[in-house]
């Protein structure tokens, strides 16, 4: 269920970083610093979320069964 859970936050993180993107292209120039820190941190939160779901992904190598 932790998967499931995280798989939406990074949904929704990438919803957020598409969005922020299409905003910064039709901004004003005295928005762009303000939506550009806000990507960046934005991208961290995502690139975060990714790695996380893949550690919960890869099987430890001290937990594999013998036969």
């Amino acid at each position: 269920m932790v998967l499931k859970a995280l798989a939406i936050e990074l949904y929704r993180a990438q919803q957020t970083v598409h969005a922020l993107e299409d905003r910064l292209r039709s901004c004003s120039l005295n928005e762009q610093d303000d939506l550009r820190r806000k990507l960046q941190t934005a991208r961290v939160e995502r690139d975060q979320l990714r790695r996380l779901i893949e550690a919960r992904k890869d099987p430890l190598p001290f937990r594999r069964t013998f036969k």
